[in-house]
C-alpha cells in the first residue's frame, strides 16, 4: 500500500523558544556577514596592494559558509531530526522551488559555480552584455560591479549560461591596456614605433619589467598604431590610457608626424 508523505506533517510543532531560536540564528548569520564584509573592505584598502584581491575573494566564501551553517542550524529545530524526513522535506522544497524560482534557482547555481570556479571575484574587472566594470561584491543571487562613470550594475549569475564574461584580470591585480593612434600613412615607422615604445617605458603608471608591445596595422586612410602595456594597478587603467595617450601624441607631433583622418561619407541635402 503506498503512503503519501505529508510535507506538513515533517514539521515539529514549533514552540515560542523555537521561533526566537530560528530568528536569532538569522539575524546573528546577517550580522556577521555583514560585519565581515565591511571588515574585510576596510582591510582591503588599507593592506598592501598585493594581498587586496586576496582579501576580498574571501567575502563571498564567507558569505556562503555562513549561510550553510544557519541552514544547519535550522533545519534540525524545525524538521524532525530523521534522515527520511529531511530527505522528503528537501526534495519537496526543491521541486517547488523549481517550478515556482526557476530562475532565481538557477542564478544561485550559477553564483555558486562561479565561486567554486572564481569565474570572477572581488576586484577583477569583467565585461558582461556590455556592462564593463570592477567586480565589488558577489551575492547570492547576482554579482556588483561599479564602471568606471561611477554607476553600479548589478548582473544576475544566470547569465553565466548564456552570456560571453571578459575578465581582464582574473584575481590579478595588472591588467592590459591599449591606445590608438592614427598616423598619415606616409611617415618612418620605425621611427614612431620607437617612440611610442619609449612613452610607454616611461610611464609612472606601467607595471615594472612587464613588456610592451606596438602594433602597426595598414588601413586605406592610414596608418594605425597600437601601443600594448600593463598598468601596475587595475584601477589606473584609465589614468594609464590618458598618460600614453597625452605623452604619446606629443611625441609623435615632436617627429613631425602628420596624424591620419578616416574618411566620412558625405549625405546629400
Amino acid at each position: 500500500m503506498n503512503q503519501s508523505v505529508d510535507t506538513w506533517n515533517l514539521l515539529r510543532p514549533l514552540s515560542r523558544w523555537d521561533v526566537l531560536t530560528v530568528w536569532a540564528v538569522l539575524f546573528l548569520a546577517g550580522c556577521l556577514a555583514f560585519i565581515f564584509r565591511r571588515i574585510a573592505r576596510r582591510l582591503a584598502e588599507k593592506a598592501p596592494s598585493r594581498l587586496r584581491l586576496s582579501i576580498l575573494r574571501l567575502i563571498p566564501i564567507t558569505r556562503f559558509l555562513i549561510g550553510l551553517i544557519a541552514v544547519v542550524i535550522i533545519v534540525p529545530i524545525v524538521v524532525e531530526p530523521t534522515f527520511q524526513d529531511i530527505v522528503a522535506l528537501l526534495v519537496s522544497i526543491g521541486l517547488a522551488l523549481a517550478f515556482a524560482l526557476k530562475d532565481y534557482v538557477s542564478s544561485l547555481l550559477a553564483g555558486l559555480v562561479t565561486v567554486l570556479e572564481n569565474t570572477y571575484q572581488p576586484g577583477d574587472w569583467i565585461e558582461v552584455d556590455g556592462a564593463y566594470g570592477e567586480v565589488k561584491s558577489i551575492d547570492a543571487r547576482a554579482v556588483r560591479i561599479v564602471t568606471p562613470d561611477d554607476t553600479e550594475v548589478i548582473i544576475p549569475h544566470v547569465r553565466l549560461w548564456t552570456s560571453s564574461i571578459f575578465n581582464a584580470t582574473s584575481g590579478n591585480r595588472s591588467l592590459l591596456c591599449v591606445a590608438d593612434f592614427y598616423l598619415h600613412p606616409d611617415h618612418d615607422a620605425l621611427a614612431a614605433s620607437r617612440r611610442l615604445r619609449e612613452i610607454a617605458h616611461s610611464s609612472a603608471y606601467r607595471k615594472p619589467h612587464s613588456p610592451v608591445t606596438v602594433i602597426v596595422l595598414e588601413k586605406p586612410w592610414g596608418t594605425h598604431y597600437r601601443l600594448k602595456a600593463y598598468v601596475n594597478e587595475s584601477r589606473e587603467q584609465f589614468l594609464f590610457l590618458t598618460d600614453l595617450t597625452i605623452r604619446g601624441k606629443e611625441a609623435i607631433r615632436a617627429l613631425g608626424l602628420r596624424f591620419a583622418q578616416a574618411p566620412y561619407a558625405e549625405t546629400s541635402s
